[in-house]
């Protein structure tokens, strides 16, 4: 009776002992967990400020242009000659055709390459061909801007035959090369993110391996896809030095692809430099514009991607 009794009170005292200890223990995780917590806030918070203080700075110094100008001559008006005219109609339609293009050219090709690099490649060539697509993405924009004026720019000139190889299609070849790394990456990922047992289910079936690929793996991964397009056609969208070098920046409504043609970033960095007043605020007004435009474009597209997903 002793012995057990001595034993009881010895396991009575480490539960005591222990409890405390585990108490410490979740404290610990619970300070540390609200810690995390309260740096991911943060940095959500940060990243929503600075994208709010931007359209407010953007907004307040386009206010001028609006007043004098309008909204519609602005976004409708066809002629820009400063300090008369303030129309970017034409820098709209040459953006919208230039990213369109851009896409046109751009996302099959790398889809397909994500494909390949995924499913189809060997190891070694999938580990040869992965890092020279982060490297496409490393170069800046200037050197494809070089590659369009040295090269694509006289071949344009020469096959079709037209005055300057500088126009809309030299600017959507640029494009859509520009916007191969983003979409290859981010689609060989989510095809990756495939469950392989999708794979390895339909090939039990008898099904082959390119009627796998595209019939259960790219719908399967149709989300991940569409999030790398719509990257891209952000990238399109926002890019300046490059098409500012192969585009022409001629202010005019386009008849046609080979026709020179300016964006509205082209407008914007073309003329910021020596604007002024009403002017200046006009630019912003470009600004205020392409900002819409892109949110809009955006929530199309991830609306449209929803609701394949559903």
């Amino acid at each position: 009776m002793t012995i057990a009794t001595n034993s009881e009170k010895l396991m009575n005292n480490e539960a005591t002992q222990s409890e405390p200890r585990s108490l410490k223990a979740q404290k610990r995780v619970d300070w540390r967990e609200r810690i995390f917590h309260g740096l991911f806030l943060t940095s959500a918070i940060i990243g929503i400020v600075s994208l709010a203080v931007i359209a407010y700075f953007i907004v307040k110094e386009s206010i001028p242009a609006f007043q004098e100008v309008g909204v519609s001559g602005i976004v409708l008006g066809q002629h820009w000659l400063p300090p008369a005219l303030y129309g970017v109609a034409t820098m709209i339609v040459a953006s919208i055709v230039s990213t369109l293009g851009a896409v046109v050219v751009g996302v099959p090709i790398g889809v397909l390459t994500a494909i390949f690099i995924a499913e189809i490649a060997p190891k070694r060539l999938a580990d040869i061909i992965r890092p020279a697509v982060e490297l496409l993405a490393g170069i800046p924009s200037v050197v494809y801007g070089f590659f369009g004026l040295i090269i694509i720019v006289p071949l344009i000139q020469q096959v079709f035959n037209v005055p300057a190889g500088n126009t809309i299609l030299a600017g959507i070849i640029v494009l859509g090369i520009m916007i191969l790394p983003t979409v290859i990456t981010v689609s060989e990922t989510s095809i990756r993110a495939v469950p392989r047992t999708y794979k390895e289910g339909s090939l039990a079936l008898g099904a082959s391996k390119i009627y796998t690929i595209f019939k259960l793996l790219v719908p399967a991964a149709r989300s991940g896809i569409m999030t790398g397009v719509i990257l891209g056609i952000g990238r399109a969208l926002g890019e300046t030095m490059a098409i500012i070098m192969v585009m022409g920046n001629a202010p005019a409504m386009p008849g046609s692809i080979l026709e020179s043609a300016r964006t509205l970033t082209a407008n914007i960095a073309i003329e910021m430099s020596y604007a002024s007043g009403v002017h200046a605020n006009a630019l912003y007004a470009t600004g205020v514009v392409l900002l819409v435009f892109i949110m809009m474009l955006n929530s199309i597209l991830l609306y449209l991607n929803r609701e394949k997903a559903k």
